[in-house]
């Protein structure tokens, strides 16, 4: 890894769940990214800041961040359904 990124990719996975609180969309969470590097790490840039992108996408992804994806509502008891 290029400048030995992996702090700065572990800080700003870290710190997701509040900058990226509410966000279910990978783009909006990229741009999120691209956001808070801009602002806190201004001097990352071109394959540095594809690196640091990709990485806490990844970090994002194991730890499934964005949750998965389904149809109905995760929270009902399935045999709520059968008795209607």
């Amino acid at each position: 890894m290029p400048n030995d990124l992996r702090p700065i990719i572990d800080e700003i996975a870290n710190r997701a769940d509040d900058f990226l609180a509410g966000v279910t969309d990978r783009t909006q969470a990229r741009a999120g990214i691209e956001e808070l590097l801009t602002m806190d790490y201004p001097g990352i840039d071109g394959i540095d800041r594809t690196v640091v992108i990709t990485g806490v996408m990844s970090v994002l992804e194991d730890e499934d961040f964005f949750g998965t994806e389904f149809v109905g509502d995760p929270f009902s008891d399935p045999d709520d359904a059968e008795e209607d």
